[in-house]
């Protein structure tokens, strides 16, 4: 049986004013002519399928495409579970719809999917709380999934009986997996941990969380859980969150976070994505190959000493997103801004390191005369951001502000 498995697409996230979206929609693509390449039995995604509760309507509209896509006319089953960045109910919503076409989705740690079958093959055979049976076209044996979407403190107390200690948490879930492995989770079939939570090995390094990222490790989220907590049936363990592609552990099982399949910050410069193709027999551990995704853009930090050497590594890398640095003696003019905005068209940030910057300060600070009035002191500022004096409109622009501050 083969497992392809993805997570945090994070679809509507923007990089500061740059959106996303087309490069989203071009590495979903990507991951679906993945499936049809491998010709893989089912899709797992798991979770932060968008970056908000209230995505944009595009990203929605793109999302429903791509897991209609995956499907391929019901015959492919994707799972989906809700993760940290995603509404729980909203997840849910389309789940009667999205069934006939072979996508499953879980919101909470308590979900029920409801039984059903496909004319495609695609058949419902067990079902409870966190956990699924599957059959799929053509294979004789089933596919059993625990599905443990993310949960913060309140919906682990609600859905699990948890109570407000780290300890209890991960006896908790332990005690759920293992309850639910025990009773479903022979060798007469495949079996796999689906999971959006901050999973580790007990003593191993902590791995940080993405930058811009809503931790889950810390008060208010649910806390660090041990591969030792996952029960000895399950065969892979499939992780969203972290959005970088590594192995946890392989024991019990190879427990993976995917990673996402786009660099969604400069804390993921130059990292490079990929989905993971995950092989399955009974009894056996899972065989799991790195595949990567290559139609997203690169993230890069440039460190650049003058404009010189700014302008020049600029024009021999464009196809990327850049966080410049500059190393200067005095503060960027307007004018300087311009050339390096003319000259690459994708630099997200420019960071000065200005070397005499005390100095500068010091005589900035004497230049300014704070019983000058307000629209004095903003000419001033609007020539030396834009390297001219304001118009007439943008003064009048500016009066109406300051009437409405009023």
């Amino acid at each position: 049986m083969k497992l392809l498995h993805t997570s945090d697409w994070h679809l509507g996230k923007r990089l500061d004013d740059f959106s996303r979206m087309e490069e989203q929609q071009a590495v979903l693509l990507e991951i679906c002519e993945v499936a049809e390449r491998e010709q893989v039995d089912a899709v797992l995604v798991a979770g932060d399928l968008f970056d908000t509760f209230n995505p944009p309507t595009e990203a929605v509209d793109v999302f429903y495409k791509v897991l209609k896509r995956l499907t391929n006319n019901g015959r492919r089953p994707v799972i989906a579970i809700a993760g940290n960045h995603d509404s729980p109910d909203r997840i849910e919503a389309p789940d009667p719809l999205a069934r006939e076409c072979g996508i499953i989705f879980a919101g909470y740690p308590n979900s029920v999917v409801a039984p059903f079958e496909l004319e495609s093959g695609v058949w419902v055979l067990q079902s409870h709380k966190g956990f699924l049976e599957l059959q799929l076209p053509g294979k004789a044996l089933p596919l059993r999934l625990l599905l443990t979407p993310y949960a913060n403190e309140h919906r682990l107390k609600t859905c699990l009986g948890h109570e407000n200690s780290e300890e209890e948490l991960r006896a908790v879930l332990q005690q759920n997996w293992n309850a639910l492995a025990d009773q479903y989770c022979d060798e007469k079939g495949v079996n796999v941990l689906v999971s959006h939570l901050f999973v580790v090995k007990k003593g191993g390094e902590l791995p940080e969380e993405p930058a811009d990222e809503k931790p889950i490790l810390h008060v208010g989220g649910a806390q660090a859980v041990y591969t030792e907590n996952i029960p000895k049936q399950i065969q892979y363990t499939a992780l969203g969150h972290l959005h970088r592609m590594h192995c946890v552990d392989a024991v019990p099982c190879p427990v993976f976070y995917s990673g996402s399949p786009l660099s969604y910050s400069f804390s993921e410069a130059n990292q490079k994505k990929y989905v993971l193709l995950v092989e399955l027999e009974p009894g056996k551990s899972a065989a799991v190959r790195e595949l990567e995704l290559t139609q997203g853009k690169r993230l890069l930090r440039k460190r650049a000493e003058g404009m010189d050497d700014a302008l020049q590594w600029l024009s021999e890398n464009q196809d990327c997103l850049v966080e410049l640095t500059m190393v200067t003696e005095t503060y960027l003019t307007a004018m300087e801004r311009r050339q390096l905005g003319a000259v690459h068209s994708g630099i997200v940030a420019i960071i000065p390191e200005v070397t005499n910057a005390v100095e500068l300060s010091d005589s900035h600070h004497a230049s300014i005369d704070l019983t000058r009035t307000m629209n004095e002191l903003f000419a001033d500022y609007f020539k030396h951001v834009k390297g001219q004096a304001p118009n007439e409109e943008i003064n009048q622009l500016f009066a109406e502000i300051l009437a409405e501050e009023e």
